[in-house]
């Protein structure tokens, strides 16, 4: 069997941190260009040299992203491969009497807006690529829920949504695929701030590594996964399977 071919032309949102920079860091050992577009930057990708491209936007801005997706395809010399991974948790833990509007709407221009804003605006310098897919990341919290995450868990079951919706789109008219990975708890710096922890070493639940993430997002941005379209892949260790019965 031959090994698992992944993309050459990469575009990374929120690829300077947390689950984008793990998803960033395995395209470049693949020998990919990776393009990230993230509002911070530091210097996690130095080594990497010229294959790493960078611009600073926020997703939310479809004037800024689709100028830094411009640009990036440019010093590429095109687009393969999409992986939206720019997201925020907005007001983790507070009730909806408390939520506040102008919060909620920032988690869902982020999440849900800066998605369509990235495939959008992507879509013009892939059409023409063999094998181009678009990788999207969502969240367990796309199909079930915990208290005190409102916006989160609305704007992650959008994304299950979104993501069946332009795959059938963009796959019958383009022939681009359309997946998401949506992970249980991912160790990152937002899931410790988020939950208020600084390590997640003992805790009673199994947890993902940003690596586990990236590893799906590699597969399925491969030519390898060439039938998977459409598919919201659950990576949550089988626990949405669990059985609400009590016994």
């Amino acid at each position: 069997m031959s090994q698992t071919k992944t993309a050459g032309r990469v575009i990374v949102t929120g690829g300077a941190s947390g689950i984008g920079l793990a998803v960033a860091k395995a395209f470049l050992e693949s020998g990919a260009q990776v393009g990230i577009v993230d509002k911070v930057f530091d210097d996690a990708l130095a080594g990497y040299g010229n294959r790493v491209h960078t611009r600073v936007a926020d997703v939310s801005d479809e004037t800024e992203i689709a100028g830094a997706i411009n640009e990036l395809s440019t010093a590429m010399g095109g687009v393969d491969t999409v992986v939206a991974s720019a997201g925020i948790d907005g007001e983790l833990g507070t009730s909806i009497g408390d939520v506040t509007t102008a919060d909620f709407r920032r988690v869902l221009e982020v999440n849900v807006l800066g998605v369509f804003h990235a495939v959008k605006h992507s879509l013009p310098h892939m059409v023409e690529e063999e094998h181009a897919s678009v990788t999207i990341i969502g969240s367990d919290s796309g199909f079930v829920s915990a208290p005190g995450m409102l916006a989160y868990n609305a704007s992650k079951g959008a994304l299950v949504q979104l993501t069946r919706a332009l795959s059938f789109e963009l796959y019958a008219q383009h022939g681009i695929r359309v997946n998401s990975v949506c992970p249980s708890i991912v160790d990152t710096p937002m899931a410790r701030r988020g939950l208020g922890v600084e390590s997640f070493e003992d805790v009673p639940y199994p947890v993902n590594t940003a690596e586990d993430v990236a590893r799906s997002v590699l597969f399925l941005s491969s030519h390898q996964s060439r039938a998977i379209n459409g598919v919201n892949l659950l990576s949550d260790f089988g626990f949405s399977a669990r059985s609400s019965f009590p016994a």
